[in-house]
């Protein structure tokens, strides 16, 4: 009965507010069709796939695709260079969104504070093809950033040539492409926050520095920390597309990640299930990083996504 009668209030809520459940339906079909419907095709992690095979008649390999990957040469590497870019941009470019939203609420002039936001969202909607040869045009040889370096002693050479340089330029690249896209979600916190508490805070004597200490940071943790949550989440993520259009053989030590990896196994050398493995795995730990991360962020914080 208690279902029967919960599917009648579904139903006449469903009737009652159809615009909205139209709005979201295509979000639902998207999810359904690209995060859902593909798990069905994890299992081939676990056999020897074949596409002449299909996925439930291709023969049960068991761990076999896991453990190829666990003792492969370029295990520890790919493990090592996914960690310290992901680390790096947590490091750097996590606050980076963060600390733009502080400053450009602290502006005052609406004309140019807008000004900023468009500048800074620009880089956003910039092709990542276009970004990448941005970043080959500026490192090479005779470019802006190696000329640059040039000043504080460092020899003139194709800085994507050399192992040392590809992280921290990748990470930058990253930082100036999503930093104003990323402070959008941190305004509109900031702009949620009750006004009367910086009058309070005035009252007290209190001046903007400390106004952004005691009453906007504390106002836009909630949100901080659920962002941090799902960034972590994603630490062993990585998009493979502007690495692979950085790249070259000359710095494979330090720009050859898990995704990188699977791209090539799975698409150039068509091991599909070993590349579902991969992929699995990447899965899993970020899974794990996800409950480990929740659970931290709840006992220092009390803020956190479940």
């Amino acid at each position: 009965m208690k279902k029967d009668s919960y599917a009648a209030r579904l139903w006449q809520n469903v009737k009652r507010h159809k615009g909205l459940y139209l709005m979201i339906l295509p979000i639902v079909a998207y999810y359904l069709v690209f995060c859902y419907y593909p798990m069905y095709g994890a299992q081939i992690a676990f056999r020897d796939y074949t596409p002449k095979l299909g996925v439930l008649h291709s023969p049960w390999a068991g761990l076999k695709h896991f453990a190829g990957f666990f003792k492969s040469v370029y295990f520890e590497r790919l493990i090592r260079n996914t960690l310290s870019i992901n680390l790096k941009n947590l490091l750097f470019g996590f606050p980076a969104p963060i600390l733009l939203a502080l400053l450009l609420n602290e502006v005052r002039s609406q004309g140019y504070k807008k000004f900023v936001q468009t500048v800074s969202y620009m880089p956003h909607f910039i092709s990542t093809v276009v970004i990448a040869g941005m970043v080959l045009q500026f490192t090479a040889t005779d470019g802006f950033l190696t000329q640059l370096m040039t000043l504080f002693g460092y020899p003139k050479q194709n800085l994507m040539m050399n192992p040392s340089f590809f992280q921290p330029i990748y990470v930058i690249s990253d930082i100036w492409q999503g930093i104003g896209w990323g402070s959008i979600i941190y305004i509109a916190a900031i702009a949620g926050i009750n006004s009367e508490l910086y009058e309070a805070a005035r009252m007290d004597g209190a001046g903007r520095w400390k106004q952004m200490i005691h009453v906007t940071l504390p106002g836009i943790l909630p949100t901080i920390i659920t962002m941090f949550i799902l960034r972590v989440g994603n630490m062993m993520n990585l998009g493979f597309e502007k690495i692979i259009l950085l790249y070259n053989s000359s710095i494979y030590e330090t720009a050859d990640v898990i995704s990188t990896y699977v791209y090539r196994k799975g698409l150039v050398d068509q091991s599909y299930s070993f590349s579902t493995a991969v992929g699995l795995f990447n899965s899993v730990i970020n899974l794990t990083l996800l409950f480990i991360a929740n659970k931290l962020c709840k006992r220092l914080t009390e803020h956190s996504l479940w």
